[in-house]
């Protein structure tokens, strides 16, 4: 019997400290030290949330900056169901090949770049985040290089300058972590609303 009480008392116990006071001591110190990112890192317009700025966004209106391509289901940028498309650099899937009747058929790749290259974004090399999805399907960056190939079809849709649209990219360009970790990266939602801002000035 002794043992049975022994076994309630810590059961009651280890439920209030780790049920009740650790998840609220945890909520404190999130809340109190990193409150934006606790909260998702939510970005805001007029008083609106419009998305985060940790999961990427659809763009395919030709004045927008468009996202590294997401293969997540049932839409893209499903941050509930996180993941890639899980297809090898050689999928005819990816990058085309012939179907059952031996009809040469595009990959995902041509027809990606097909799609830059109607918006108007089809001079230079087109680089590999603009045409491949990133693992988890949620990437909200784009290379600097591809937000410079956007950068005339974006300044034709606006009818801005391509130096007034290059410097907005410039400026929202994020260098290397500590400046050794990584490559430098755009973060698409970030730019397109900065460039909203700039047209309404």
């Amino acid at each position: 019997m002794r043992e049975l009480v022994v076994a309630i008392r810590l059961f009651i116990v280890l439920t209030v400290l780790t049920g009740v006071v650790y998840p609220l001591i945890v909520t404190w110190i999130a809340q109190t030290a990193f409150r934006d990112k606790a909260n998702g890192s939510l970005i805001s317009k007029d008083g609106k949330i419009v998305g985060s700025r940790l999961i990427g966004q659809p763009f395919d209106d030709p004045k927008y900056f468009w996202s590294r391509p997401s293969a997540t289901v049932p839409f893209p940028y499903n941050a509930a169901a996180s993941g890639g498309s899980n297809l090898g650099p050689l999928n005819p899937a990816l990058v085309g090949g012939k179907d059952s009747a031996g009809k040469e058929v595009p990959g995902a790749i041509a027809d990606r770049v097909e799609a830059l290259k109607v918006a108007g974004s089809s001079e230079g090399k087109v680089p590999t985040d603009l045409v491949t999805a990133s693992g988890s399907g949620l990437d909200p960056h784009i290379s600097p290089e591809a937000a410079d190939l956007q950068v005339a079809r974006v300044a034709k849709a606006r009818g801005m300058t391509s130096d007034a649209v290059r410097a907005i990219v410039n400026a929202h360009t994020e260098p290397r972590q500590l400046g050794l970790f990584g490559e430098p990266v755009v973060n698409v939602l970030e730019l397109n609303l900065a460039l909203d801002v700039a047209q309404q000035q």
